[in-house]
């Protein structure tokens, strides 16, 4: 047979394991957003002021939970290069499991106790004192499911380190609808169940991801693919060497993931600076985005896994082809969706706005002004993520790390500033400014992974 029809086949068997990796991971991280995104749906219905405030209290909590999720990421690489190193290996995948747990407790209490304070917080944020108390009473109840969050978030990567990411779209998928369910009656007062408003929507959230994670630890325990790694034996027992090594890892991803949310709410800060209608049409333009980020992330936690296992193996040209496999899925998606958002801008706005009122003309015409660039922000903001997962199967996460702060906050928000303000070019420069970031970052990334041979960031694998 010829070197080259061998050749094709083997990246075609490696682009169908990165899709049926990547597919179930897109699908849990929407649900993960379906169940931020009912809650301020279902606030929306008590009217405006109990919106704007479960809003205001989610956007501070997810900002936490984001950086919580960082940290636990470190999860994925270390059982991935060790799966692909011994397959059979049982004992160090338990080690990983157990003390990145210990990590997401260790940072979760001074989160809590923050998060408790949120009043405060939100207060010299600058934001109505009557609206930061509604807020904090909706913080200080979804606060409780912080840790079961992040251990679902765990379990979540290791049924992924073991390429059967299918359990963690069951669980969310049932999440979804169980958090529905439980917030509408705790809100609203039905099925006998008390009418708590606000602080219903916190407390139904907090109990869903909670019975989130059982439903996961009951698979662990009880599949047979799963129950033989005992996850939970002797789980009270220290194991500092791992500890420290999670840390290693995670922090640096939780400090980029961190870098890039607290970049986003900048621009909101600035978006207001320059008017409602900009912020408005930037809300429409910056959730278009968000939802198409969902294939990329996937496909970088994907991405992950797979570069992974290929260095456990010290399998160079896996490597190569599990990397740059799921960047060419990422960026030819990204691409897509930006050709959708040049061509057809007013149909996408409308499903947020009636697109023909007089009244809302202003924010139309600026979120098709945002849209043109969220295009290319797209296609940069898609490079960025994958070549982060690339990275991240390599254990490579603090110099990545320091190209997300020069890219976001130094070249971002000096490009954001000077046009948006000192170039009067208002919520067009802002979004120039954030794509302009990405854009850096994403470079700097890819410039990264291709020298990653002559860096040493694949060990014995060169």
């Amino acid at each position: 047979m010829p070197a080259s029809v061998t050749k094709t086949r083997v990246w075609r068997r490696e682009a169908a394991a990165t899709l049926g990796l990547a597919a179930p991971l897109v699908l849990t991280n929407l649900t993960q957003a379906a169940i931020q995104a009912t809650d301020v749906l279902l606030l929306g219905w008590l009217g405006p002021r109990s919106l704007a405030a479960g809003a205001l209290g989610s956007n501070i909590y997810v900002a936490f939970l984001i950086f919580g999720m960082g940290l636990v990421t470190a999860a994925s690489p270390l059982m991935s290069r060790q799966i692909g190193a011994m397959p059979h290996s049982v004992r160090d995948v338990r080690r990983t499991v157990r003390q990145t747990m210990w990590a997401a407790v260790t940072m979760a209490v001074p989160v809590m106790l923050i998060l408790w304070h949120s009043e405060t917080l939100l207060i010299w944020l600058g934001q109505e004192p009557a609206l930061a108390h509604q807020a904090a009473r909706f913080v200080r109840a979804i606060e409780w499911g912080f840790i079961p969050a992040l251990f679902y978030l765990v379990l979540r990567g290791y049924v992924a380190a073991l390429e059967q990411p299918t359990w963690a779209l069951l669980i969310g998928t049932l999440g979804v609808v169980f958090n529905a369910f439980l917030n509408y009656s705790l809100i609203f007062g039905k099925h006998g169940l008390p009418a708590l408003g606000i602080v219903g929507a916190g407390i139904g959230s907090s109990i869903t991801q909670t019975m989130m994670f059982a439903g996961m630890a009951i698979v662990v325990v009880t599949h047979k693919r799963f129950r033989r790694y005992r996850l939970f034996g002797r789980f009270w027992r220290a194991d500092w060497r791992r500890y420290k090594t999670v840390w290693r890892l995670g922090a640096p991803i939780a400090m980029t993931l961190g870098l890039e949310i607290t970049i986003f709410n900048a621009a909101v800060f600035l978006m207001g600076i320059v008017g409602t209608a900009a912020l408005a049409a930037h809300a429409i333009a910056i959730q278009v985005a968000s939802f198409t980020f969902m294939v990329p992330l996937g496909l970088s936690q994907a991405a992950t896994v797979r570069v992974g296992l290929a260095l456990g193996r010290r399998d160079a040209a896996g490597i190569a082809r599990a990397g740059w496999t799921a960047w060419v899925m990422g960026v030819g998606f990204m691409t897509c969706t930006a050709v959708v958002m040049w061509t057809i801008p007013r149909p996408i706005i409308g499903l947020f706005l009636e697109t023909h009122s007089a009244a809302d003309a202003e924010v139309v015409g600026l979120a098709v002004s945002f849209l043109a660039i969220a295009a290319i922000f797209q296609i940069v903001d898609g490079a960025q993520a994958v070549g982060s997962g690339m990275l991240r199967g390599l254990h490579d996460t603090k110099i990545p790390m320091l190209f997300a702060a020069f890219g976001y906050w130094v070249v971002g928000l000096a490009v954001a500033l000077w046009l948006g303000f000192h170039r009067h070019m208002g919520g067009v420069g802002i979004w120039i400014g954030l794509a302009s970031g990405l854009a850096v970052v994403a470079v700097l990334m890819l410039a990264r992974w291709l020298s990653r041979e002559r860096l040493g960031l694949m060990g014995d694998a060169t």
